[in-house]
This record gives structure tokens, C-alpha cells and sequence, in this order.
């Protein structure tokens, strides 16, 4: 559907029981109709009818991906804004449903670039990665359930001495059995709900595994990278999507928020921290992986070598300045796989 075609302009702003519209002709902006209506697709499939064709645009949040959908299938061209980008609205003195709606219409009527819109992901990809979200959640929990047991502890005088997360409830039984059974019989449901986590954390981490063998192929050229794992490679792969749309593989680095800010005026160019836009969560991954090919473990190629010398040139934050870099530099050398296929190379791909 092209912009030109379009009769009218709907601003849509979403919310979980109720929507707000406001709908103007394209031609003269003026307002036709403004209201509320459920958050049900049949509510939406009315709106569509009275309007057929129209341009609608609406902020990214958590309705946004399926109602997306859903409208396009009807027949319309959808807008996803940035909100991040909207000041126009998260800076307004008089902000309100309303008025957000209005802004959006008139905004997608004017110049829908001032959007700054995005493409949500396919609904096969999305609930691929929700298999990921879902792991990431139980790991956290069982990272504050630890954090709590060993809070326990130690306000009774007790210290549980290190080990790996996925056998710490084992290891704990272990070193309290004997001459702290009334301590153990105290912490005994958190362990159990550790051990219950640790359970299906190893499913999903078989689940992902086989996911990223038979649906996502190209994962597998990802993690010829060492320090790049199943969900690491899995997780780019459905955040990145469409590898065509990236002109550069170095425009992966403002895209995962990678690169720094600028406050640039006359002489004066500030020194500051990375915009950190884009997917959270596979930026720390990449931060994680960037992490292990600088450490002790990490094997010596290009990008370890790289990161090494920005290391040693000290100053301010040095080391921290090299793992982004070169997670920054992972990004790209990971895009470029997938946009040139090949084979990776550890001293040439990653040069």
C-alpha cells in the first residue's frame, strides 16, 4: 500500500484493555473521528471496515507486534514508531492518549521518516525467540534465588564456597550435611526450586539447540566463531532478520547501539558512552562473547588482537573500551558471514 493511496491517516495509541484513534484526511489534515476503542481484534477489524486502506501508525510496545499484523493482513499500511525518537510526544507538557494519537496521525500524514519506523519481526521468529527470553528469565531467577541462599548463610555465620551454578544446590547439600542439618532443613525449598530451574533450563538449552540445527542453519556458520554459542548465534540471527537491509556490515553497530554518542559543537566534541539502542539483550551477549575472546581462554585471532592493543593503550576505561570494540567488531564480522556466506576465517574474516 502506498502513502498516496491512502484516504486516511489513523493515529493508533495502544494500550492493554483500551486504544485511542485519531483519524484526519490526508489531503487537508483535518480531524474525522477520534475515540476509544477495546483491545480486541474485532474492534479493530470495525475500525478497519469504517476505514479501508488507510495509513495507520502507532508505537512499538507489547501489543505492537500482532496488531501489526493483524492490520496489514487487512489491508493496511502500518507504521511502527520509535518512541525513543518521538520527543515531540514523550516530551509534550500536556501529554495524554489523546494527544499522542493526534501527534502520530500527524506526523505519519507529514513525514512518516519523522516516525523513525520500524519492522517488527515475522510471528514464527518472534516465538522462536521467545523460547530465548524465556531461558534468559529462569536464569535470572535462579541467579537471586542463589544470591538469596547465600544471603541466608551468612547472616547465620555460614559460607558456601563456589561452584557451578548448574550443581550448586547438590554442592550445598553436600557441604552443610552432617554439622548444619537444621541450617540445610531452612534452605531446603530454595534448593529445591533451584534444582527445579536448573531442570529446565537444560531443556530449553536442547530445545534451542535443535531449533538453531533444523530451522536456522546459518547459525552454524556463526558459531565457527569461538566464544559465539547456540543462543548467542540464534538470537543475531532472529534480531538481525533480513541481512539485505543492512547497505554495510558496519551499520550493525549503531543498530545494536555499539557505537558512542555524539555532542559535537564548534571545537568542543565530547567523549561519551555508547547510545546502547537496540536489542538489550543480544548487545550482551555480544558483550559477553567479547568478554571471553579477551580473556584467558579466548583463542588468538584478529579480534582478540585487535582488542589487546586498545587495551594496552590505557587511559580512562581502557579495558572496557576494548571489549566494546570488540564486540562491536564481532557484530560485523558475524553480519558479513551471513551476508557473503563462506567459511570464517580467524585471521582473515576478522581483520
Amino acid at each position: 500500500m502506498k502513502h498516496h493511496l491512502s484516504e486516511f491517516v489513523i493515529g493508533l495509541d495502544l494500550g492493554d484493555r483500551n486504544h485511542v484513534t485519531s483519524v484526519i484526511r490526508r489531503d487537508s489534515g483535518e480531524r474525522v473521528d477520534e475515540r476509544t476503542i477495546t483491545n480486541h481484534r474485532e474492534s479493530l477489524r470495525r475500525l478497519s471496515q469504517k476505514y479501508p486502506g488507510s495509513l495507520i501508525a502507532l508505537e512499538v510496545g507489547c501489543h505492537s507486534p500482532w496488531i501489526t499484523r493483524f492490520l496489514q493482513d487487512l489491508g493496511h499500511e502500518v507504521l511502527v514508531a520509535n518512541p525513543r525518537k518521538l520527543r515531540a510526544i514523550f516530551e509534550n507538557d500536556r501529554k495524554c492518549d489523546l494527544y499522542d494519537a493526534r501527534m502520530l496521525a500527524k506526523l505519519a500524514r507529514f513525514d512518516p521518516s519523522m516516525l523513525h519506523p520500524i519492522e517488527h519481526q515475522s510471528e514464527q521468529a518472534q516465538r522462536d525467540l521467545l523460547q530465548i527470553k524465556l531461558r534468559d528469565s529462569l536464569v535470572r531467577r535462579r541467579v537471586d534465588l542463589i544470591s538469596s541462599v547465600r544471603g541466608v548463610l551468612k547472616s547465620l555465620g555460614l559460607r558456601l564456597k563456589l561452584s557451578n551454578t548448574n550443581y550448586f544446590a547438590r554442592h550445598a547439600r553436600k557441604q552443610m550435611s552432617g554439622e548444619h542439618e537444621e541450617s540445610l532443613a531452612l534452605i531446603e525449598p530454595m534448593l529445591s526450586s533451584i534444582e527445579a530451574i536448573t531442570d529446565q533450563i537444560k531443556l530449553l538449552d536442547r530445545e534451542i539447540e535443535a531449533l538453531a540445527e533444523s530451522r536456522y542453519p546459518e547459525t552454524n556458520r556463526l558459531r565457527e566463531i569461538t566464544g559465539v554459542g547456540a543462543i548467542t548465534a540464534l538470537t543475531f540471527v532472529l534480531v538481525v532478520g533480513d541481512v539485505e537491509r543492512f547497505a554495510s556490515p558496519r551499520d550493525i553497530g549503531p543498530y545494536l547501539g555499539l557505537v558512542p554518542r555524539r555532542d559535537q559543537s564548534g571545537d568542543v566534541d565530547k567523549e561519551m558512552s555508547i547510545s546502547r539502542k537496540g536489542n538489550t539483550y543480544l548487545r550482551c551477549l555480544l558483550v559477553g562473547s567479547a568478554q571471553y575472546i579477551l580473556g584467558p581462554f579466548g583463542p588468538d585471532c584478529d579480534l582478540k588482537q585487535r582488542g589487546v592493543r586498545l587495551a594496552e593503550r590505557g587511559g580512562r576505561r581502557a579495558k572496557k573500551k576494548a571489549v566494546v570494540a570488540t564486540a562491536r567488531k564481532l557484530a560485523v564480522v558475524m553480519l558479513s558471514l551471513l551476508k557473503n556466506g563462506g567459511e570464517y576465517e580467524i585471521s582473515r574474516r576478522c581483520a
